[in-house]
């Protein structure tokens, strides 16, 4: 079987000190096990200078190889275009995009160094499967290094349509680079929709579509004789396996004393990354409702919300935090007693141990971003459930997750009033209802786990039919070449919004 090579951002090194992939690393690590192969990406480190070095070690059956940003890179990579112009943009978050022309210089000069380190690497046989928006051009880059191994892309995070997506400056020089893959991965079917109606409504020349008999999950586009599939591959997890992790640390000590601590109150939690997209705000305004709607809950339940620092180099994630630690302190102060805080509001990772742990005595998940491509966390707090006296998800509407999970108490984010109603209906759920509805979100768990989503996303990859030639795709019918690409990106110091 050809080997697996997989491209993303960070790599996670089990007990390499380097940085964690969050959600990727929770979908990947299956996969890599499964199949064997590498794994490169960033080290997580920025080095001095231009002393920039690759390391790699093997673990089992799988190399990890890292390599180090420059002080530019990062600044212009990771912090700039791909976190302050394609997150929010992907996001629906428009009023949060900045854009620096440089940073775009930037994105494409990182891209073509991982595509360097893997060419070091690639064997003619090897399945190559990029992942997620900071590395959209890597399969162009190797196409024309003359690579024509199978290459796949998939996107963890939402894709708008295109009102939104023609926003993005230079959207036409960086969007189409997605057909020089053989597939091309979303998480719905709505995300696949938005990507074809993006490209038949900007390109003049686009090929005639052909639909698979699949539930409109696949659609193939044809640009010269080089086809690429379009498909919706839902991200899941290893829902038996995070239930046993459940169970075995239900009575771990850290779990076993927030219990104790509760007093025998409910535990509502929420786990998010810090992040404007997960409406960590909106939530907590809506528990500040559900508080001063249902007094007779003062006192009875507790409210733990864990929240890891993330970016903290971006101004909106700074702010993001003070925020929300100036919320969580307002409604403490407004409705707390002495014996009773309602909000436990951490700034710190915890094990996906403790986590499960944490899940599984939670009466209520709350699960509320204002837009995510699928999210895990909905997927494991079900998993990690006592089918016999289960907790009940209350669950964003916008998030991937939802299209499956209808037996979520579903809500509007964006109306504090509809979840903190949500909240209510959940703890006053009667235990009959909490069943019936779990065992019809775990069955959706079992459906699509994260074994059949690689096994979908692997197969359909290796069945593609491949490509020799960089075939570029361009508005007003002209297919320009790469240094004619490069021109219109050239480096400049001013900012356009």
């Amino acid at each position: 079987m050809a080997r697996l090579l997989v491209v993303s951002n960070r790599v996670s090194v089990p007990g390499g000190g380097s940085t964690r992939a969050g959600g990727l690393e929770v979908a990947l690590r299956p996969a890599l096990q499964k199949n064997g192969g590498v794994w490169l990406g960033w080290s997580g480190k920025v080095a001095p200078g231009n002393e920039l070095e690759t390391r790699s070690v093997r673990q089992k059956n799988i190399e990890y190889i890292v390599t180090d940003l420059s002080k530019e890179d990062f600044e212009e990579y990771y912090s700039g275009f791909a976190n302050r112009v394609l997150w929010p943009i992907l996001h629906y978050r428009l009023d949060l995009a900045e854009f620096a022309r440089r940073d775009l210089s930037g994105y494409f000069r990182v891209n073509n160094h991982f595509a360097a380190e893997l060419e070091k690497i690639i064997e003619r046989d090897d399945l190559i499967w990029v992942h997620d928006y900071h590395l959209i051009p890597i399969a162009a880059a190797l196409r024309r290094r003359g690579h024509s191994n199978r290459i796949g892309f998939f996107l963890h995070v939402p894709l708008p349509p295109p009102e939104i997506l023609t926003s993005l400056p230079n959207h036409e020089q960086l969007l189409p680079l997605l057909m020089q893959y053989d597939v091309v991965g979303f998480q719905t079917e709505g995300d696949v929709q938005n990507f074809v109606r993006y490209l038949i409504s900007e390109f003049d020349q686009m090929p005639k579509t052909r639909m698979f008999e699949s539930a409109g999950r696949h659609v193939t586009l044809n640009v010269n004789g080089q086809e690429t599939l379009i498909g919706s591959f839902p991200v899941g997890i290893e829902p038996r396996a995070f239930a046993r992790l459940a169970r075995r640390n239900e009575q771990s000590p850290l779990v076993k004393d927030l219990v104790a601590s509760l007093g025998g109150r409910n535990l509502v939690i929420g786990v998010d990354r810090l992040d404007y997209s997960k409406g960590l705000i909106e939530r907590l305004n809506a528990f500040d409702i559900f508080l001063a709607n249902h007094s007779e809950w003062l006192g009875k339940l507790t409210y733990v919300q864990i929240t890891p620092t993330n970016r903290a180099e971006i101004p909106e994630y700074s702010d993001l935090q003070g925020a929300l630690e100036s919320a969580a302190g307002r409604i403490n102060g407004k409705y707390g007693e002495v014996s009773w805080t309602p909000i436990r509001y951490v700034n710190r990772v915890y094990s996906r141990s403790v986590l499960a742990g944490l899940y599984r005595t939670a009466r209520v998940g709350l699960v509320t971003p204002l837009r995510d491509g699928m999210n895990l966390v909905a997927k494991e707090y079900v998993a990690a459930q006592d089918p016999n006296d289960p907790g009940v998800l209350v669950l964003s509407r916008f998030a991937g997750a939802a299209i499956d999970f209808r037996r979520a108490l579903l809500v509007n984010p964006y109306d504090a009033e509809s979840v903190a109603g949500a909240l209510l209906q959940a703890l006053a759920m009667p235990l009959e209802e909490r069943r019936a509805r779990h065992e019809a979100l775990y069955a959706k768990v079992c459906e699509y786990d994260v074994n059949r989503w690689q096994r979908e996303f692997l197969s359909s990859l290796r069945a593609a039919p491949g490509r020799e030639t960089y075939q570029p795709l361009a508005s007003n019918g002209e297919f320009p070449t790469l240094d004619t690409i490069g021109a219109r990106i050239a480096p400049s110091a001013g900012i356009e919004h």
